[in-house]
């Protein structure tokens, strides 16, 4: 790996990589790293591009890196990533995409992961976005996470976009079965004339499921971010999802909540706030010896750390 590759990897995971217990490092469409052991083994796909993950049932605190870089103009890289957690397993996943592009084609990643959640399993599912470059080729990120959870088994999904990515389509869609729990977080930043969309589909299918999902956003420039959420709920559950957005420049924010109750007992909340920074918070700022922007961006980091 060279300069930028590390720089990329740093960007995305902090170097945690360098102490994971399974790691899968994914370069320009090739795996040119992977190790394992005797909990959590990772296999190539057979049929298509991608890596299955095992995690062995009451597997404890394990923690598996996955991230892509990219760094050649005008790649379009697809990915089929599965991950089966056994019973009562608790894992960390980290992973996440960074984009360098100094050249004039667009450059992609698509990445498309399944999570199995065996019967209270758990797992912290960890995902950052960031692109850079001097070329006008755009630097295009589009997840897309299916999640599929039994009973007792509890996920915890927190997402981020750092920066530097031109267009997104962001797709999660979950499956819930008896007495289990998502909390998704996502955090979203985009400027110039950057485009994110964010696409929630979850359905409660079992007596005690719950889910908790919270969309914090920054609209910067002539940026455009869509939400979308549909929650539906088909037993005895409780689902609660939060889209709270900042605007900035002439940034633009649209929502779109649906919510579904099937069943009598279900118990379904949808909130949404779109506004811009409130001059009081600036003025306290600007009080304390910070000039205006950077009382701004003070501001923006902590809204989008929540």
């Amino acid at each position: 790996m060279n300069n930028v590759d590390t720089h990329l990897l740093t960007e995305i995971t902090g170097n945690d990589y360098l102490d994971a217990d399974a790691l899968n490092i994914r370069k320009n469409g090739e795996s040119i790293k992977r190790v394992t052991n005797p909990y959590i083994d990772i296999k190539p796909k057979k049929d298509q591009s991608g890596i299955e993950v095992y995690v062995k049932e009451n597997t404890k605190f394990g923690i598996i890196h996955i991230p892509v870089i990219i760094t050649e103009s005008g790649l379009k890289d697809v990915v089929y990533n599965d991950f089966y957690i056994g019973d009562n397993a608790n894992v960390i996943i980290m992973a996440g995409c960074g984009i360098h592009n100094d050249l004039h084609k667009n450059s992609e990643h698509d990445g498309i992961h399944r999570f199995f959640l065996g019967n209270n399993a758990k797992v912290k599912y960890v995902e950052k976005h960031y692109g850079e470059g001097s070329g006008n080729g755009k630097k295009i990120l589009n997840p897309t996470t299916e999640i599929y959870m039994n009973s007792g088994s509890h996920m915890t999904m927190n997402t981020t976009q750092i920066k530097g990515v031109d267009d997104t389509i962001r797709i999660t869609k979950a499956e819930l079965g008896a007495d289990t729990t998502l909390v998704i977080n996502e955090h979203i930043l985009t400027n110039n004339a950057n485009c994110a969309k964010t696409d929630f589909t979850i359905e409660l299918n079992g007596e005690g499921s719950s889910t908790h999902i919270t969309s914090r956003s920054v609209a910067c420039d002539n940026s455009v971010q869509e939400f979308k959420s549909n929650i539906i709920g088909n037993a005895k559950c409780y689902a609660h999802v939060e889209c709270d957005a900042i605007l900035k420049d002439q940034g633009k924010v649209i929502a779109i909540p649906e919510i579904n109750a099937q069943n009598i007992d279900a118990n379904l909340i949808h909130e949404a706030a779109i506004g811009k920074i409130a001059g009081e918070q600036l003025l306290k700022l600007m009080s304390l010896g910070l000039s205006e922007k950077e009382s701004e961006e003070a501001i923006i980091k902590g809204f989008l750390r929540g």
